[in-house]
């Protein structure tokens, strides 16, 4: 293992065709043109890992620097990606290694308290003590039967279809505001538009190219953005069945989101709505008339992993005051095993090792899936994965650990 370990090393630019093939075949995949043969300008290499068997490469993984929104805060966050191993090297402790040197590379460099990734299986990445802490909607349903309710405020802006440099600029400053207030989100600096807005054909998966659209309140202000394909179908009675695919929908009123979806949900020849990526609680669901009419089929999304407890667990705010010692297990990250006394509110938190007695005992996993506020150490406790030492200390913590708005992730790396 020792070995192994040494000889993962961050890959160069020259190396990098061959190190993204070997991600993608691992993948069973065919990579866009764009990001195998040349280094995209998101990547940072100097955050890669690579092994190498001879002159081929056998393993891959990386990080992005990101910064994530958590319950009243912005932290940074160690996006890990690119994580690979080919056929040939499994069972021999690759992936072991490489998630171990990245977390060691973490704590020991005190960078990103937290790191976070998107998970190609469910069953990897538990034991490296990632949990999932955002889910994905999968929304859908036939758009005929999406009526609003009648008391609906579509309030006096229009939607316009615009180029998408119009829409870059006007979507940029809006996400920046609104991603702040929703836990999961990430920022998107100008590489991230970027990627979020790179619209190659071969990747359409028989949809028309991304539409954008602006909503525009009567002063001029864009109130809210929306980003859609279409991918048209008719049926053998010659019937229009085409499906409108919703990417992104954000505003910053209720009227402007209301106008987004009623202009989302009313184009020509669209008989369904797919929008695989939006929160499964999103406000859609409130707007209509039958609220049955909206179906939701969640998926993990947002794994999340705490690297150091303590600055993760102070970084974050607690809607309702907490004041309790966790004794935490992380057999993965040593540094973390241990009691932890966390105290904080609405204002600020402080988390500290102690050689207090403990309120609750826990796995790392279990705070993960809990630090974002859209899972309850409640539930958790029911499946067995929280203990509670003094009595009332479950419902104490999860009052504490929930957060009002429903933690989302809607850009994956």
């Amino acid at each position: 293992m020792t070995v192994l370990a040494d000889s993962l090393r961050p890959v160069t630019p020259e190396e990098w065709p061959a190190f993204s093939r070997a991600l993608f075949d691992a993948f069973a995949e065919e990579g866009p043109s764009s990001f195998v043969d040349a280094v995209p300008p998101h990547a940072e290499l100097d955050r890669s890992l690579g092994l190498w068997d001879g002159d081929r490469v056998v393993a891959t993984a990386g990080i992005y620097s990101r910064h994530l929104t958590v319950p009243g805060a912005v932290v940074p966050c160690a996006g890990v990606t690119w994580v690979s191993v080919s056929p040939t090297h499994r069972r021999r402790g690759v992936l072991t290694a490489i998630m171990g040197r990245q977390l060691t590379e973490l704590h020991e460099q005190q960078r990103e308290p937290v790191a976070a990734l998107w998970a190609s299986e469910g069953s990897i990445y538990g034991r490296f003590g990632y949990a999932t802490a955002t889910w994905k909607g999968n929304l859908g349903g036939r758009v005929r039967r999406m009526a609003f309710r009648r008391d609906v405020d579509l309030g006096s802006g229009r939607v316009d279809l615009v180029p998408v440099e119009e829409y870059r600029a006007a979507a940029a400053a809006l996400h920046d505001r609104l991603r702040r207030f929703v836990p999961g989100n990430l920022e998107r600096d100008g590489r991230w538009w970027d990627r979020a807005l790179r619209d190659e054909a071969d990747q359409r998966n028989g949809a028309t190219g991304r539409r954008h659209a602006l909503h525009t309140e009567p002063d001029g202000t864009v109130s809210g953005y929306a980003a859609y394909r279409v991918k048209g179908h008719w049926t053998d009675d010659g019937e229009p069945d085409g499906t409108v695919v919703v990417e992104e929908v954000r505003a910053g009123s209720t009227p402007a989101y209301a106008a987004l979806w009623r202009f989302l949900l009313s184009i020509d020849l669209v008989r369904n709505l797919r929008a695989s990526t939006l929160s499964p609680d999103d406000p859609l669901r409130h707007l209509l008339a039958d609220p049955r009419t909206l179906h939701t089929r969640p998926v993990d999304g947002l794994w999340v992993r705490l690297v150091d407890v303590g600055r993760a667990l102070a970084a974050r705010r607690y809607p309702a005051p907490i004041d309790l010692v966790l004794e935490v297990r992380d057999a993965f990250c040593p540094w973390n095993e241990g009691r932890w006394w966390l105290k904080g509110h609405p204002a600020g938190a402080f988390c500290a090792p102690t050689d207090g007695d403990p309120d609750l005992v826990l796995d790392v996993e279990a705070l993960g899936a809990a630090y974002l506020g859209g899972v309850s150490l409640s539930d958790l406790q029911a499946a067995g994965r929280v203990t509670e030492v003094s009595p009332g200390a479950v419902i104490h913590a999860a009052t504490a650990f929930r957060w009002p708005v429903t933690p989302w992730c809607p850009d994956e790396f």
